[in-house]
């Protein structure tokens, strides 16, 4: 996990218009959130089972994250690398696993990132994209 220092930290938006707003970029709401905290995730890179993610943490300033005009306070943004097997899964319950679940958990969900700077760069370019909803 690389954390990065950009100007987003402690910066407040408008969840829902904002949410619009970069989810025509290509961020997504992240699935992990609840009423009090979430993320807003971006793709930098994806080549075979190996994604480098953006990942923008926020937690709630006011109101629940279910409602269009919640006010978020951003933390900390870090790019991720997960690691999946792109190849068949051959254990006694992956015919009857995959027919309920298309998505398998990563190998390693904090994978060692090569070329640190480069990904530095990318997602601190990648936050520029948010803050231009901010100001």
């Amino acid at each position: 996990m690389l954390e990065l220092e950009t100007m987003i930290e402690g910066k407040l938006a408008n969840f829902g218009v904002l949410r619009d707003q970069v989810c025509k970029h290509g961020y997504h709401f992240g699935g992990g959130w609840d009423y009090h905290k979430g993320c807003f995730d971006s793709i930098l890179h994806k080549e075979g089972g190996e994604t480098i993610y953006l990942r923008v943490p926020f937690e709630v300033d006011e109101g629940e994250l279910d409602d269009y005009h919640t006010s978020i306070k951003f933390k900390k943004p870090y790019v991720i690398k997960h690691v999946v097997n792109t190849g068949l899964d051959r254990d006694s319950s992956s015919l009857v696993s995959g027919s309920f679940n298309q998505f398998q958990e990563p190998l390693d969900r904090d994978a060692q990132i090569r070329d640190k700077s480069r990904w530095e760069t990318a997602g601190e370019l990648a936050i520029e994209e948010i803050l231009q909803y901010l100001e």
